[in-house]
C-alpha cells in the first residue's frame, strides 16, 4: 500500500532548497519545486501564494538556522566581554562554513541580500538585537561603558561586516583574515571597556 505523504510548508521548503541548489535562484521555478515533490504547482501555491513568498520563506529558514547557535551564546552565563568575543567569532565561522559547505545556497542568500528581502533585513535586525543583549549584560556587570546599547550594537555589526557580509566572501580566504579579526575584536572590546574604578 502506498504511503500518503502530507505536504507541509517545511517539506516544501526542504525541497525548494534542493531545487535552488540544482538550478540556481534565477532558473528555479515553482513548477520545478512541484515536480520534485510530485504534486501540482497549485499545491505549492496553497502554502506559498507566490514565487517571491517562497523565496522569502527559504531565506528565512536558512537564516534562522544560522541565528540559533548565536542565541545560545546570548543566553549563556559568563562575562559579557567573553560572550561578545565568542558571539562574533562564531558568527564569522558559521558564515564562512556556510560558504564552504553550501555555496549554492550562499549565492542565493547573497542575491536575496542584494534585493533587500524582508527576511534578510529581519535577520540583520535579529543579530543586532543579540549583540545589544550582550552589551546590556556587560553594562549591568560594569564591564562595558555604553551610552546607547542599540546604536552601539548596530555599530559593532557594521564595523565587523567585512568578516560576515556575503558581499565580502571572496576576501574570507585571505591568509591574514584571522589576524585582522583578532585585531578588530581586541580594538572593539577595548573601546567598550568601562574605566577601572580607582
Amino acid at each position: 500500500m502506498n504511503e500518503v505523504v502530507v505536504l507541509t510548508p517545511e517539506r516544501i521548503l526542504e525541497v525548494t532548497e534542493d531545487v535552488l541548489r540544482r538550478y540556481g535562484l534565477a532558473k528555479a521555478t515553482v513548477v520545478d519545486v512541484a515536480r520534485a515533490l510530485d504534486v501540482s504547482h497549485g499545491s505549492v501555491y496553497r502554502h506559498f501564494p507566490s514565487k517571491a513568498s517562497l523565496r522569502e520563506a527559504v531565506a528565512k529558514r536558512w537564516l534562522d538556522r544560522l541565528s540559533a547557535p548565536l542565541m545560545e551564546i546570548v543566553e549563556a552565563t559568563g562575562p559579557a566581554p567573553e560572550r561578545l568575543d565568542c558571539w562574533l567569532r562564531t558568527m564569522f565561522s558559521i558564515k564562512h562554513k556556510r560558504l564552504a559547505d553550501d555555496p549554492e545556497m550562499f549565492a542565493t542568500y547573497l542575491t536575496l541580500a542584494r534585493e533587500a528581502c524582508r527576511s534578510v533585513k529581519g535577520h540583520k535586525d535579529c543579530l543586532v538585537d543579540q549583540i545589544a543583549r550582550i552589551l546590556s549584560d556587560g553594562v549591568k556587570e560594569g564591564a562595558f561603558e555604553v551610552a546607547d546599547v542599540k546604536a552601539s550594537a548596530r555599530a559593532i555589526f557594521d564595523a565587523t561586516s567585512r568578516f560576515h557580509h556575503p558581499a565580502h566572501a571572496d576576501e574570507w580566504n585571505d591568509p591574514d583574515a584571522q589576524a585582522r579579526i583578532d585585531a578588530l575584536l581586541a580594538l572593539l572590546l577595548h573601546g567598550l571597556q568601562a574605566p577601572k574604578k580607582r
